[in-house]
């Protein structure tokens, strides 16, 4: 695995800035525009408010979720429809999830991790593999997450991987612990088999 680093105990305002940081520097690299993927479910949007609030250049910014539940944008369970709601009012282009999509190289591929493991809506009954020839997978949980009991679209660990850094926003100390485990290489989950075919650097907020 590349270098990890891990920042204890930061909030919502320690971790928006340190996107901000990071996007400039990203920008300040290419003269082309950069993508970037995001997670849904309930902690990033506090984040991604804070984050609407920096001086971006915005325009610049194309960002993907990493997985989708498979519902109309307008539904609460629509990962997309939440993030193009902060987003794309301050310029971002917000990239909805398709099965045939390309995804590009990212300069940051922003993850959450579920208490089984999970990340993106890879799984564990999906199997992820390191080597998938699909960028994209529609896929079903098993079992069904009951607060979004659907199909979904998800990245692949290849399409996650594709990008010049991985970031973790992981809260409680039961995800903290399966997240180590998966560090010391004492389990197989999604998350394990995905830091393992990481190529850079990795930071987890705590």
């Amino acid at each position: 695995m590349p270098k990890l680093e891990i920042i204890e105990n930061a909030d919502n305002a320690i971790i928006a800035r340190w996107f901000a940081a990071r996007l400039k520097a990203a920008l300040a690299t290419s003269p082309d525009d950069i993508a970037i993927t995001v997670p849904g479910g309930s902690t990033p949007f506090p984040i991604f408010d804070l984050l609407a609030k920096e001086d971006l250049p915005w325009h610049r910014i194309a960002v993907w979720p990493g997985d989708d539940r498979i519902v109309d944008e307008d539904h609460p369970a629509s990962n997309v429809g939440k993030i193009r709601a902060r987003l794309e009012p301050v310029g971002a282009r917000i990239v909805p999830l398709t099965e045939d999509a390309q995804p590009p190289h990212f300069a940051i591929a922003w993850m959450g991790m579920g208490g089984d493991g999970h990340i993106a809506s890879l799984f564990p009954n999906t199997d992820p593999k390191a080597d998938d020839p699909y960028a994209v997978r529609r896929l079903t949980p098993d079992p069904l997450p009951p607060e979004a009991p659907f199909d979904r679209l998800s990245l692949t660990i290849p399409a996650l991987v594709d990008s010049d850094e991985i970031a973790f926003v992981i809260r409680g100390d039961d995800k903290r612990a399966v997240f180590d485990a998966a560090v010391k290489g004492e389990s197989d989950l999604p998350i394990a088999r995905l830091l393992r075919a990481a190529r850079h650097k990795v930071t987890c907020f705590c």
